[in-house]
């Protein structure tokens, strides 16, 4: 039996995150229980190909790129997830996780960039979300808020003050692609001087109405 089922795996630019606009490899496993209302990346909900631990660091070796980061669909909801993960930092990657927070972090490894997507209430999510992880993050990882208008940054806004996520880690805030004006986000961070970053999907930028393979 394959240790992964894998959606793709591509070299492109990190589009999101602290770490956007470096080159990098993406591993998208496939599979998530989550049915946000603005994903984006639907396709990786089932199909996908089985590949072992070996393969998958072949394919990666190719591109001869130091960055990597694994994501879904949602990558823990596969057991091999955590595996790859050490498989990855034993052969000396930068190893970043992408992940909806629905899953505990407790047995990812700390040297990993975790971006802990925690769901606003526009996703229909938002009961998913497991606030322990808070406890299990470290400075170099990052929080991320996808917000589709004034309801989710009042409720991202509070989770901020309240847990006070940004003594943690870093904080991302990102507008929903075609929902929400990237402008009108970042007058309200101004307002309100929270702490993080405004985050702009890079990748739709440079390809738009690609949906693969960026």
């Amino acid at each position: 039996m394959a240790d992964l089922t894998v959606t793709e795996i591509f070299h492109s630019i990190q589009g999101e995150s602290s770490q956007a606009g470096r080159p990098c490899v993406f591993i998208r496993l496939t599979g998530c229980p989550l049915r946000c209302r603005w994903c984006d990346t639907a396709y990786a909900f089932a199909g996908g190909e089985g590949m072992d631990y070996s393969q998958v660091l072949e394919k990666v070796a190719a591109y001869g790129t130091k960055l990597v980061e694994v994501t879904g669909g949602e990558p823990l909801a596969q057991g091999g997830c955590v595996p790859l993960l050490k498989a990855l930092l034993s052969e000396g990657y930068e190893v970043m996780l992408e992940t909806g927070g629905a899953h505990s972090l407790k047995d990812v490894p700390p040297e990993v960039r975790k971006i802990v997507d925690l769901k606003c209430p526009g996703s229909g999510e938002s009961d998913r979300n497991l606030y322990g992880n808070l406890d299990l993050l470290h400075s170099h990882d990052e929080v991320k808020f996808v917000i589709a208008g004034r309801t989710d940054y009042e409720w991202a806004r509070q989770q901020v003050r309240e847990h006070g996520i940004g003594h943690i880690c870093g904080i991302l805030y990102s507008p929903v692609h075609g929902e929400l004006e990237p402008a009108e986000l970042a007058a309200w961070l101004l307002e309100d001087r929270l702490p993080g970053r405004l985050q702009i999907q890079l990748h739709k930028l440079l390809w738009p109405g690609r949906d693969r393979g960026v």
